[in-house]
C-alpha cells in the first residue's frame, strides 16, 4: 500500500503539471471507484452507470487548484466550474468541490504519456484543457475517489479522526503520543487515529533506527527512545520522499517511475538477512497483523524500562 512519502510523492509531481488546469472531460470506466457526494462521513462505492455520470457531471468544467496529501490519501481541491461549463442542474453544484482519493493496496493517480491509451486497470480518466490526462488505475479495485464539498470532507469520519502528521509535529507533542500507552510501539505506528500516514515500511525501518522491539509497550519506552523515534521516523519520511518513495510491483510516480528507497531498507524484506548494525540474523513476526522486521538484538524486547 502506498504510505506517506509514496503519496507524496504523487501529489507534488501531479501538482507540477495540473495546478491551474481546467478538467475538461471526466470517463468513468468503473463506476465502482466513485462515490458522488453521497454525504458525511462515506467511502461506500457505488456501482452503477448512473453514479458514475453523475460524479463526472459534477466534476467536469472546474479548475484543479491544488493538489494535496492528507495522511495516505491524496487531494485535488476543486475551483467553481467555468461559466462555460455551467447548465441545468450544474449550476446548483457546489461552488467548491475535494477529489479525495485512497490509494489502498494497488491504486495509483498519474500523468500517462501523450497518446497512451488506458488499460483495463484504468477506471477513471481526467482530460485536462491542455489535453493532458490524468489517469485514475487501480489493479485490485479497493481504492477509491470521492467527490466531497469542503464540509462533507471536514466530516468524514476517517478524515476527521486522523492523528497528526509525523512531519509536521514536534519532538514533545510526539513524545505525549505514546506516553503510558498500553499498545505496542508498532501497533501505535501503524493507527491512523495516533499518528497520521504510517505503514508497514516505515514503522519497520524507524523502529530498528531507534532500537525499539515492535511489541515493546509504549509505556515501557523511556522518553529518550520516543525522542529517537521522533528523529529517526522524520528521517526515513523525508530520505524516502527525496527517493520518490518504494516501489516493489504496482507504486509508481506521477510520471510513471518508480521509487528508489526500496534500495535502502535496513530490515523492512529482509528477514534471514545480517544486521546492518550487530550482524546477526534479522527475525520476521506478525505483529500488529503486519509481517515486522527486526533484529532481536539491537531492539531486545525488555520487561523493564531502559535506563536513561
Amino acid at each position: 500500500m502506498p504510505e506517506l512519502p509514496e503519496v507524496e510523492t504523487i501529489a507534488r509531481g501531479l501538482a507540477l503539471d495540473i495546478q491551474g488546469r481546467v478538467i475538461a472531460e471526466v470517463e468513468v470506466r468503473y463506476s465502482g471507484a466513485v462515490c458522488q457526494s453521497a454525504g458525511p462521513g462515506t467511502t461506500r462505492k457505488t456501482t452503477t452507470p448512473e453514479k458514475g455520470r453523475a460524479f463526472a457531471d459534477l466534476v467536469r468544467g472546474r479548475r484543479v487548484d491544488k493538489v494535496w496529501r492528507r495522511a495516505k490519501l491524496l487531494v485535488f481541491d476543486l475551483g467553481p466550474k467555468n461559466a462555460a461549463a455551467e447548465s441545468g442542474a450544474d449550476k446548483v453544484s457546489p461552488a467548491d468541490l475535494h477529489l479525495v482519493f485512497h490509494l489502498k493496496m494497488t491504486g495509483s493517480v498519474w500523468l500517462p504519456p501523450s497518446g497512451a491509451q488506458p488499460d483495463a486497470h484504468t477506471h477513471i480518466v481526467f482530460t485536462l484543457d491542455n489535453g493532458a490526462k490524468v489517469h485514475f488505475r487501480d489493479i485490485r479495485k479497493f481504492g477509491w475517489c470521492l467527490a466531497l464539498t469542503d464540509e462533507e470532507l471536514r466530516s468524514m469520519p476517517f478524515f476527521a479522526a486522523l492523528g497528526p502528521e509525523p512531519l509536521e509535529i514536534g519532538e514533545k507533542d510526539f513524545v505525549a503520543l505514546f506516553k503510558g500507552r498500553k499498545a505496542g510501539m508498532k501497533a501505535l505506528l501503524l493507527d491512523q487515529e495516533v499518528i497520521a500516514g504510517i505503514g508497514n515500511i516505515y514503522a519497520d525501518e524507524s523502529l530498528f533506527r531507534s532500537g525499539i522491539h515492535p511489541r515493546t509497550k509504549a509505556a515501557d519506552v523511556p522518553d529518550a527512545k520516543l525522542r529517537s523515534l521522533h528523529k529517526e521516523l522524520q528521517a526515513v519520511l523525508r530520505q524516502a520522499i527525496a527517493e520518490n518513495g518504494s516501489t516493489f510491483s504496482d507504486y509508481r510516480t506521477a510520471l510513471g517511475d518508480a521509487g528508489a528507497f526500496q534500495n535502502r531498507f535496513l530490515v523492512y524484506g529482509r528477514a534471514g538477512e545480517k544486521c546492518v548494525k550487530c550482524g546477526g540474523k534479522l527475525q520476521s513476526e506478525v505483529v500488529a497483523g503486519r509481517t515486522s522486521v527486526f533484529c532481536p538484538k539491537c531492539q531486545e524486547n525488555k520487561d523493564i524500562l531502559w535506563k536513561e
